[in-house]
């Protein structure tokens, strides 16, 4: 679980309500201006990072890990587990925090058993798919035949074969 303080700082990363007078962390390197693809569970979130770029200091952010932002999606998911459907902005600012301390990461899993669950209970997995992978499954997405069997068969193989 996210500490008190780092918690704090979390949310009002992803609340946005963290004041605007600080400095602002370029979360993505300059060349990656055009919409970047994240998969969050079973659903392609198209997004420019740098819009979704969080008011917080360079040392604060610095100091956070991909632990730390993967315990953020825990408790937002432990709150909604359907957040990649029904809060699509802090979805994407989830993805974007991702992104920015891990890259090469471009599709998360979060799995609540039920909202209001306690945040243990909720797992997490994250990969990096191939720009293929990330372009049949958005295709897909576009046509309505984007499910979340087809993601987990295509992605996340959680089911049994």
């Amino acid at each position: 679980m996210v500490g008190g303080a780092w918690r704090l700082s979390l949310t009002l990363i992803l609340n946005r309500t963290e004041s605007p007078d600080r400095v602002c962390v370029g979360l993505i390197a300059a060349q990656h201006v055009k919409p970047m693809l994240f998969l969050m569970n079973d659903v392609i979130l198209s997004f420019d990072p740098s819009e979704l770029a969080p008011p917080v200091t360079r040392e604060r952010f610095a100091k956070l890990s991909l632990n730390s932002v993967l315990d953020l999606g825990k408790e937002l998911f432990s709150e909604e587990p359907l957040l990649q459907r029904k809060d699509v902005e802090r979805a994407q600012r989830l993805a974007a925090l991702m992104i920015a301390k891990a890259p090469d990461i471009n599709a998360a899993l979060f799995i609540a058993p039920a909202r209001g669950c306690a945040v243990e209970d909720v797992q997490a997995r994250y990969v990096q798919l191939s720009v293929e992978v990330m372009g049949a499954l958005l295709h897909r997405q576009n046509a309505g035949a984007l499910t979340n069997a087809e993601a987990d068969r295509q992605v996340w193989q959680r089911l049994a074969a």
